[in-house]
């Protein structure tokens, strides 16, 4: 057969575009992989050793408050999640209980394998000294009492909303007397405090410092570091109150400067309490829209990703 003119040419210039196509796709691949390796590696870091994982009821507090669950069924789902921990927020206990009832949840997570992280209440310390104050530092006493009986190591407190009017550092002085209040009988106890940046008077660290500062070093007390809660800058926020951590509940959105909520960095956050040092209970609190019965347990593997738990 006689040759026909190019073809020669032509067959070795589609073997040479195979060539050349085959290298380009096996460069895409080994681009494609490293990428993947990196964001593995963004994701998981040895140095978050003796971070611990645990959810908080408020996350399900829908299901709570309408009856649909109760704190029993709560454990539960943390164990079926293969969470080391559950954070019990006291809104959600049942009406008028005694010790017993509290016994029943410490033994009921005891068997279930998981551990009770921690509990969280309501109060205000942004009060001047009389019978209102003095009401709120009775309920810390009081649930300080409770956590003994359930071995909850940990409770979240509030400091309140700074009245009209009043200058703010009367009433950062306020909140750090309410708290020093409490402080010796949750030492006497074995129960840790931690003071959330939960809004009001905590809105910014500088001011959640300032209190902090105005208590003076204890060793049962420390900040309850909500890493959605700051309104302004709140990464770097978040860096300047992490090292005091006692505890940390880690929401699945942040402010923006405008007020708006964007999706969190779980590796920043991760990063920044690492930097800081932090070791102990990293609790979600889940209050984004999405159905919390399955955005849950999606974030939880990702956490469980980022803090190698």
């Amino acid at each position: 057969m006689k040759n026909i003119p190019g073809q020669k040419g032509n067959k070795l210039s589609r073997r040479k575009a195979l060539k050349t196509g085959a290298l380009a796709a096996a460069t895409v691949s080994v681009s494609l992989l490293a990428q993947e390796r990196k964001s593995h590696a963004q994701e998981t870091r040895s140095d978050t050793k003796n971070m611990h994982l645990s959810l908080a009821a408020y996350s399900m507090r829908d299901a709570l408050n309408k009856g649909l669950m109760d704190l029993f069924g709560f454990i539960d789902w943390c164990a079926e999640m293969d969470l080391p921990g559950t954070e019990l927020t006291s809104y959600y206990f049942k009406k008028r209980f005694d010790n017993s009832y509290l016994r029943e949840l410490k033994r009921h997570a005891l068997r279930s394998g998981v551990t009770i992280s921690g509990t969280a209440i309501r109060n205000n310390f942004c009060l001047p000294s009389g019978p209102e104050k003095q009401k709120e530092i009775d309920h810390v006493k009081k649930w300080i009492d409770y956590s003994v009986e359930f071995f909850a190591p940990h409770i979240r407190i509030f400091a309140g909303t700074l009245p009209d009017g009043v200058a703010k550092q009367k009433g950062i002085g306020w909140v750090a007397d309410g708290i020093k209040e409490a402080l010796d009988y949750a030492a006497d106890r074995g129960i840790m405090l931690g003071l959330e940046n939960h809004g009001g008077i905590t809105a910014r660290a500088a001011d959640h410092l300032a209190i902090c500062d105005a208590v003076g070093k204890h060793p049962w007390f420390g900040i309850n570091l909500d890493t959605g809660n700051y309104r302004t800058n709140c990464y770097e926020e978040l860096a300047m109150a992490a090292p005091r951590a006692v505890n940390v509940q880690v929401k699945v959105e942040v402010f923006e400067n405008d007020g708006t909520k964007v999706l969190a960095d779980l590796g920043r956050v991760r990063d920044i309490l690492v930097d800081a040092g932090y070791k102990g209970w990293i609790a979600l609190e889940y209050e984004a829209e999405g159905d919390p019965r399955k955005e849950i347990p999606i974030y939880i593997e990702q956490m469980k990703r980022f803090f190698n738990s």
